[in-house]
């Protein structure tokens, strides 16, 4: 969907303000630390990536804007365990669920390093369909996108590049946004900067996006 979210070449919204360069996990508040060891547990079973990006891009812009990073996760946290009846608005109001639950095992740092290590994994998946398009070949993506979820970004759209690389078949964004497991082939699109931004761009750079196959069209 078109939204706030996608801020890809919008001006007007001035420089990004960089606080500290070597900032990195300690330099988090203990809040911001707690919402990322929570996104590591069960609290929110079943989604997908792409369900939770759908998820943050549907805030209120107003909130989008103003909310801090793992503010976002919260917010989206709290909406998918909403949704799946695991809390209420009054716990939400109230701070705590009103029967609390037995809390699960604690894990020690060897545990979740453990786990992480062997969460590894891959979206390319096999499909039987043959490819639309070849390396070397010309295209033009889509101007116009239906899906709720898409990963092409509103200032790639209607642009002329050219595929450089396949990477077989990937899950598809749109579906996993709904929970739902499609794929589809997936392209390297390189594109010249100044096709995007006009003469203000450097006439050297180039803006290579990975698209899937129903953002393009032949030409």
């Amino acid at each position: 969907m078109d939204g706030i979210h996608d801020l890809g070449g919008v001006q007007g919204f001035g420089p990004i303000p960089l606080d500290k360069v070597d900032s990195d996990f300690r330099d988090l508040k203990d809040w911001e630390k707690r919402m990322w060891g929570l996104s590591s547990s069960p609290i929110a079973p079943g989604i997908t990536i792409d369900w939770f990006r759908h998820g943050i891009e549907r805030m209120v812009p107003e909130d989008y804007l103003s909310f801090a990073y793992f503010n976002k996760w919260c917010a989206n946290y709290f909406m998918f365990m909403l949704d799946d009846g695991a809390i209420t608005i009054e716990d939400i109001k109230r701070g705590h669920m009103k029967v609390a639950t037995a809390p699960p095992k604690a894990k020690s740092v060897a545990d979740v390093l453990a786990e992480e290590a062997e969460s590894d994994f891959s979206f390319e998946r096999q499909t039987t369909q043959v490819p639309k398009f070849t390396v070397g070949q010309t295209v033009l993506t889509r101007q116009r996108i239906n899906e709720n979820h898409t990963r092409l970004p509103r200032y790639a759209r209607g642009a002329q590049g050219r595929v450089i690389s396949h990477h077989g078949a990937h899950a598809l964004p749109a579906k996993g946004a709904q929970g739902i497991e499609a794929c589809e082939h997936l392209y390297s699109v390189v594109f010249r900067a100044t096709d995007f931004w006009g003469d203000e761009a450097n006439p050297r750079d180039e803006v290579t996006l990975d698209l899937w196959e129903s953002y393009l069209v032949p030409i």
